[in-house]
């Protein structure tokens, strides 16, 4: 029996890594089908090699998840990175703030990276950076261009199954080329007339930075669904999460309450009100969407 990584499902053939460079193709067993079990890319299987040269293996056994994400359809993540780009196309604040808060939702570890550095004017990369290292966010900056960051970025998921996400045209199959030259993936150019990325990316696959190093690049989105209720908003948001007890009124919502910490602090400039703005929005969505 040998024990491998799921890395890609294409057409109910799944690709087990093994370690090293290899890479078995496998089938698994019509037993997973019977119980309900889909195996995931990022899953830990165990695999029966065929006696027969050539011959195809089966994944017998999918080993416990630490955890599972839907979208992206993945298990066994170690870090999300929320990925923007400085410009070319914009940054999405709410879009990547809906996201974060999933990810706290899950209790999945989240560090955010903003590309195309080089492209940085007026300090708006300065901006973006102290926006999210006030919520407890580690940032980093990269520039495929330049080489900027590229070194730091490959340390911050050395060991890790780590997982890119973000929009279309943000540079994340261009970094994962970077990071694994053998992933080959297709790179887009960015659409003149709507200034978002064109998709390159159609499934999920892992890909072996080194050894128990997984980098996962996604297909681009334009929407997230924010899987969570109004009364816990709060406490998905890390800056207010940590203010929690701080307010006149227990289970402050942190919108018209007197004595509100987070609104002093959002006043005195401890709070971002990028970030604020974002919570402020979610909050109405999520208090509209619980009355139908």
């Amino acid at each position: 029996m040998t024990r491998g990584k799921i890395i890609r499902g294409v057409g109910g053939f799944y690709y087990v890594h093994t370690g090293g460079g290899t890479i078995l193709t496998c089938r698994a067993r019509g037993l997973f089908r019977k119980n309900g079990v889909k195996p995931l890319v990022g899953d830990w299987a165990e695999v029966e090699e065929s006696a027969v040269p050539d011959g195809e293996a089966n994944v017998v056994r999918i080993l416990p998840r630490k955890n599972a994400l839907i979208r992206p359809a993945v298990s066994n993540v170690d870090l999300v990175i929320p990925v923007q780009a400085v410009r070319t196309p914009d940054p999405q604040l709410y879009l990547l703030d809906q996201y974060l808060v999933n990810m706290e939702k899950q209790d999945l570890p989240a560090a955010l990276l903003f590309t195309k550095a080089d492209l940085d004017r007026d300090g708006a990369l300065a901006h973006l950076t102290a926006i999210y290292r006030s919520a407890g966010y580690r940032v980093l900056a990269v520039s495929a261009e330049t080489g900027e960051g590229i070194d730091a970025l490959r340390d911050l998921i050395r060991g890790k199954t780590a997982v890119l996400a973000g929009p279309s045209g943000a540079g994340k199959s261009t970094l994962t080329n970077l990071l694994c030259p053998l992933a080959s993936m297709a790179t887009g150019e960015l659409s003149r007339k709507i200034s978002r990325g064109k998709q390159t990316t159609r499934h999920a696959e892992l890909f072996p930075v080194e050894e128990g190093t997984y980098l996962l690049d996604t297909p681009g989105f334009t929407s997230v669904f924010v899987d969570a209720e109004a009364d816990e908003l709060r406490l998905l948001f890390p800056e207010m999460r940590e203010r929690e007890g701080s307010c006149r009124f227990t289970g402050c919502r942190h919108l018209t309450e007197p004595g509100c910490a987070v609104k002093r602090d959002l006043a005195g400039g401890l709070i971002a009100r990028e970030r604020y703005e974002s919570y402020q929005k979610l909050m109405k969505e999520l208090s509209e969407r619980r009355q139908y």
